[in-house]
């Protein structure tokens, strides 16, 4: 099944899709969803249920939200799936995770940067700043964000100081034909290296970076897949 609805423009305001990929987050679900319904105009709200056995789903659906049990796990399934789903146009795709980690009130700004520039093809959040929570980053995965971020730089040309960050704007031209070959957390990567080869630039803007509600779903190990897939994308 496909989506059905087709967004229009709400007061001047573009189409835009949030898409949520959700494994057992009953806990931030209906908050991050609040907080989305009350910074953006109208947008449609796409929750991939990665099988949760927690009652995300049905959160999510008495928030207003269309929900899709994906096939398989991780969170890069769940997001190739969601892109075939998508069956009308669109200006821009917005992903956000379901944690509450990162606060809504950054993407009309996001969005801002978009219309203005045409040569920008996603613009996504820095956590990596003065205002990050001193316990919203653990210091293993503040360092292994930041050796990525070397690799993809040194291989891919891809040059972000926070290329793993959840919080991203997309062109949707950009993504309606793309078919990721990743499988989890390796999905931003290749995300940042699909925008770099189809000629566009990458703006990263500060933002505040909260504590997750609810259990952590990204390991030490999700780091090596990561790795692999940046030199991966390098061949």
């Amino acid at each position: 099944m496909r989506l059905v609805k087709k967004l229009e423009k709400n007061g001047g305001s573009p189409p835009v899709l949030m898409i949520i990929a959700a494994l057992d987050e009953e806990e931030g679900i209906a908050p991050s969803l609040v907080e989305l319904k009350e910074i953006l105009e109208n947008p449609a709200y796409l929750v991939v249920d990665g099988n949760s056995t927690d009652g995300t789903a049905e959160v999510a659906k008495k928030m207003g939200a269309e929900v899709f049990r994906q096939e398989g796990s991780g969170k890069g399934r769940a997001i190739a799936q969601a892109i075939k789903r998508v069956n009308f146009d669109l200006e821009y795709a917005v992903f956000t995770d379901a944690d509450f980690t990162y606060p809504a009130r950054h993407i009309p700004k996001m969005i801002q940067i978009l219309e203005e520039n045409p040569k920008v093809g996603m613009v996504t959040g820095n956590r990596f700043s003065n205002s990050l929570e001193l316990n919203a980053m653990k210091s293993p995965f503040f360092i292994g964000n930041r050796l990525l971020a070397f690799a993809q730089r040194l291989l891919n040309g891809v040059h972000l100081e926070d290329p793993l960050t959840g919080l991203r704007v997309v062109r949707w031209r950009i993504l309606k034909n793309w078919e990721p070959k990743s499988k989890g957390f390796d999905i931003e990567a290749e995300m940042n290296h699909r925008v770099e080869r189809e000629g566009y630039q990458t703006v990263e803007i500060p933002i505040y970076y909260r504590s997750r509600l609810g259990k952590k779903k990204l390991k030490l190990r999700d780091g090596f897949a990561i790795l692999k897939r940046i030199i991966s994308e390098s061949l």
